[in-house]
């Protein structure tokens, strides 16, 4: 795809664990409500749907090899022993001229910014005792384990620009300040 001005924009979010990068992306989601040319896309999943995680497609881990077989996803990528992916119909969204915004593992940078290059990544991020506390409070690890977790940051690969989006105090402000990056003000007219 060429990454001419009629072409959409897609937002990679990518941060650490307990930064809220679903808080923020479901926040916005609310806000832009009502508005045209703005795509959240579900994620596939390899794993089970939970009312306390995101809302996703929950696939097993042979439906997933055969929808990327066939080319169903636009991105897919592994983590934490699961596999992720995002739907090819994003492709037909960005070629219409939406904006796409989708929580992605920082690995799959350098494959979306070169199916797309209008690619912003926008990181979402807190202080470390922030987000050793935010982990904390899930309860599903001890203190030691989040610690081994937080270390294991990586650093963003080349490509696309980055924003950062601070995290660190209420989710009302953090949302403000991703819609920011998301609906940048209109350029002046002639």
């Amino acid at each position: 795809m060429s990454g001419d001005s009629s072409a959409g924009r897609l937002f990679l979010v990518v941060g650490p664990s307990g930064a809220g990068k679903d808080s923020l992306i479901n926040a916005a989601k609310t806000r832009l409500t009502g508005r045209r040319g703005f795509v959240f896309p579900r994620r596939i999943i390899t794993r089970p749907s939970d009312p306390e995680s995101e809302v996703h497609d929950s696939v097993g881990e042979a439906e997933f090899e055969r929808l990327c077989a066939t080319g169903a996803f636009f991105l897919h990528w592994g983590a934490h022993s699961l596999r992720y992916a995002l739907p090819a119909s994003i492709a037909d969204d960005l070629a219409g001229g939406a904006t796409v915004i989708a929580n992605v593992s920082r690995a799959v940078i350098p494959q979306a910014h070169a199916k797309h290059p209008a690619t912003t990544v926008v990181f979402v991020t807190a202080p470390q005792e922030v987000l050793e506390e935010r982990l904390l409070a899930r309860g599903r690890e001890d203190r030691d384990t989040v610690r081994r977790r937080l270390a294991r940051s990586a650093e963003l690969p080349a490509g696309p620009p980055v924003v950062t989006v601070m995290n660190d105090g209420s989710l009302e402000a953090a949302t403000l300040r991703f819609l920011a990056v998301l609906t940048p003000p209109a350029s002046p007219g002639p």
